[in-house]
Formats: C-alpha cells, sequence, structure tokens
C-alpha cells in the first residue's frame, strides 16, 4: 500500500486519474477548446422572458445623453470604482475509457480547465489590481465514481495535489467536477465537462462580489462593474433560507453588468415584439429604454437591462459593434415595483459612455465593445494564467 502511494507521487496527473479511478488513460492528444476574443453575437439562450418596461420614465423610444455625457462632472467625476472580471481557459487532456456492463468500455474526454477572477480599482484616475483568485480544476465522467462513495471526488484531487511536479510547481487541484453521461441531452460530452468549469467561475466571482460587499467597498459612490452578464444562479442554500436569498440580492444593489456579447433576437421593441433592429440602428451616445425580464433558471430575481452605443455604427464592422447590454438586478420592493430610477439609469449609462476611451484598437478584436477599466482588468487576469503549454504539460 505504502509503495502504491509512493509510486503515485512520481506519476503524471492523467496516470494518478486512472489508477485511482479505475479507468484506462490513453494519452490522447491535448488542446485548448476555448474560441474567445473574438467578437460575436450571442443568438443562443431564448428563455428569457421580457416583462415589461423597467424605469421610473416611461420613454417610448431612444434616450440622447450626448449632452450629459459630455458634461465635465461626468468626465472627470466617477462612480464606477470597481471592475470584475472572471474568465477560465479549458483544454482537452485526454481520454478515458471505463468498463460497461457485457464486457464494453465507453471513452469519455477529461477537461481541465484555468479559472481566473479578478478585481481592479479606480484610485486617483488610474486602475489598480486589488484582488485575484486562480483555481485548476478537472472535470470527469460521473462515472469514473461508479459506486457514489461520499468523498470520493475531494479525496481524489487532494492525491493528485500530493503528485511531486505539481508541489514542484506550487500547483493545487482545487476540486474535480464530475460531468452528467446520462443519456438525457444531445449535449457533447466536452460541452457538459466546459459547462461545469463555466459554473464553477461563476461561483468565484460570487464569493469575491459578496467579499466587496462584506468589506463595504460598495456604495452609492462607487458602483462595481462585472464584464458580463450578472444571470447568478442562488444556490440551493440561499433560496431555502429566505434571509440567506435577501441578501445574495442585496450584494447585487451596487453592481452593474456589461456584456460586450449579447442576443439581439431576445430583445423586444415597446410594442413587445422582438425588434432586433431597434438595438442595431441604436444612435452615438443613446440608450434605449430600460427593460424587465426574468429567467426561470434564476429563481424570482428580476433584471432591468438596456442598450447603449458607444460608438458610431459607420465606424465598426457588424451593427451590434459598440453597443454594450448593461443589466442591473432589481434589489427594493420599490425598484420590483415602479421599475429602476431613470435618472439612475441616465447617469450609469453617462459614465459608462465616459469609460470607452482610451480605445484598445489593435490589441483586442472586441475593441468597440470594451470600457477600457475592463480591458484592463481582462489583461490583468489573463496575465495571471500559467501558460498554455506549462498546463498542458502536466497531463
Amino acid at each position: 500500500m505504502a509503495n502504491s502511494a509512493t509510486k503515485l507521487k512520481h506519476e503524471k496527473v492523467m496516470s494518478i486519474l486512472a489508477e485511482v479511478t479505475g479507468g484506462k488513460s490513453y494519452k490522447a492528444h491535448k488542446y485548448a477548446l476555448d474560441h474567445t476574443d473574438r467578437p460575436a453575437v450571442d443568438y443562443g439562450d431564448s428563455e428569457i422572458i421580457w416583462k415589461r418596461r423597467a424605469e421610473t420614465t416611461l420613454h417610448k423610444t431612444y434616450v440622447d445623453l450626448s449632452g450629459l455625457s459630455k458634461k465635465p462632472a461626468f468626465r472627470d467625476g466617477q462612480i464606477l470604482s470597481y471592475f470584475l472580471d472572471g474568465s477560465r481557459r479549458v483544454f482537452k487532456v485526454d481520454d478515458i475509457a471505463y468498463a460497461q456492463s457485457g464486457g464494453r468500455s465507453v471513452i469519455y474526454p477529461v477537461i481541465a480547465g484555468q479559472i481566473g477572477v479578478g478585481c481592479c480599482r479606480r484610485v486617483d484616475k488610474k486602475v489598480i489590481p486589488i484582488k485575484f483568485e486562480r483555481e485548476f480544476v478537472l472535470s470527469m465522467p460521473d462515472v469514473a465514481d461508479a459506486d457514489g462513495k461520499p468523498g470520493f471526488w475531494p479525496a481524489t484531487a487532494k492525491k493528485l495535489s500530493e503528485c511531486n511536479e505539481l508541489k514542484r510547481l506550487g500547483i493545487e487541484f482545487s476540486t474535480i467536477l464530475p460531468y452528467k453521461t446520462s443519456k438525457n441531452t444531445d449535449k457533447k460530452f466536452e460541452d457538459r465537462a466546459t459547462a461545469c468549469v463555466q459554473d464553477r467561475m461563476i461561483e468565484c466571482e460570487k464569493k469575491l462580489v459578496a467579499e466587496l460587499v462584506r468589506l463595504d467597498n460598495l456604495n452609492q459612490d462607487n458602483y462595481l462593474v462585472k464584464d458580463g452578464s450578472l444571470e447568478y444562479r442562488p444556490s440551493k442554500e440561499d433560496k431555502i433560507d429566505r434571509k440567506k436569498y435577501q441578501t445574495f440580492k442585496n450584494n447585487y444593489s451596487w453592481v452593474i453588468g456589461a456584456s460586450k456579447n449579447f442576443n439581439p433576437e431576445v430583445c423586444e421593441d415597446i410594442n413587445g415584439k422582438p425588434n432586433p433592429g431597434f438595438i442595431a440602428d441604436l444612435p452615438l451616445y443613446h440608450r434605449t429604454p430600460v427593460a424587465e425580464y426574468e429567467n426561470q433558471m434564476l429563481g424570482d430575481i428580476k433584471f432591468a437591462v438596456w442598450y447603449i452605443r458607444l460608438r458610431d455604427k459607420t465606424q465598426t464592422r457588424t451593427p451590434f459593434d459598440g453597443i454594450l447590454k448593461v443589466e442591473k438586478i432589481l434589489v427594493t420592493e420599490e425598484e420590483n415595483e415602479f421599475g429602476i430610477d431613470s435618472q439612475l439609469v441616465d447617469t450609469l449609462s453617462a459614465y459608462l459612455m465616459n469609460e470607452r476611451n482610451p480605445v484598445c484598437y489593435g490589441s483586442d478584436l472586441r475593441w468597440a465593445n470594451h470600457i477600457y477599466p475592463i480591458y484592463l482588468t481582462e489583461s490583468f487576469v489573463k496575465s495571471r494564467y500559467l501558460n498554455a503549454e506549462s498546463f498542458l504539460h502536466l497531463f
């Protein structure tokens, strides 16, 4: 037994996983699964339900903010103080086989991921990094733990971390995320595993937001801008405990989400009909009226969403380049009943419009949709990743 444990310490990650889970590693080709950093229109999710207008002034068309955004107060002052970005890099690192009934064996992909979540703060007109969390994770087929032993996955992750090579590099796998192998969906195994890594990244983002709230960093003069959507799913524990659920919502009182990619097909006009052209024709320095939507996957949380145009469409390549989707969770009873204050929407939008300069043109293909502090935060997070070649060498 002792000899076996000593032997494992000298093995590579995949050899240890095969030994511990009773699988057969094929030492297959390793490669990255990500295709990020390119401008794209997300035509995916259609589960969003648009409910009604969600601001105190019921605008019927675009709102012109060109005058407001050029006022000195919006150019020199700021209430957007914190910027958060979470990202993950996902790799297929092997194929592994597990025996099935009838003498068959089925081969599944093994996915590894690096997760990085970082936060920057603006101090004296400079954006400085203040927090970074990194995790290394694996996603394996659930059949690797055929007996469903309690504590099997944490124990396996711990065993991996005792490997000499990982110790030498100071690397630990935080967890192993089992993906479902049942045949009740057409989703590819690789996509199921990637979704597990994505969910883990979202949990890391939620923890960082909660920490900023706990430290009393966020208030009406210090908003947090999160890169991407705020569609965070509350945990089962949050939903069961009413007080905990409200705390979860309260954490987002001073948080807005800014998405570079969005699905224009689910955008509706003031008549409640799908009208992506309404978004595409948004004039420069204008915003749309605010709409409320729910996503049944996220419980009873309501969102206010609107769009602002940062770049003239004559200077961009697609109709949706230069448009930012902005989200805010409706937290208070007043917001849920009457919508978000239109003056606050104008203020946040004007500040966001002034974040577009200086541009990252030439450095990032999504430059037209970037606001500069988020670009800096993204760059900070990416700079802390272990490079792909070194990471893949672990397997």
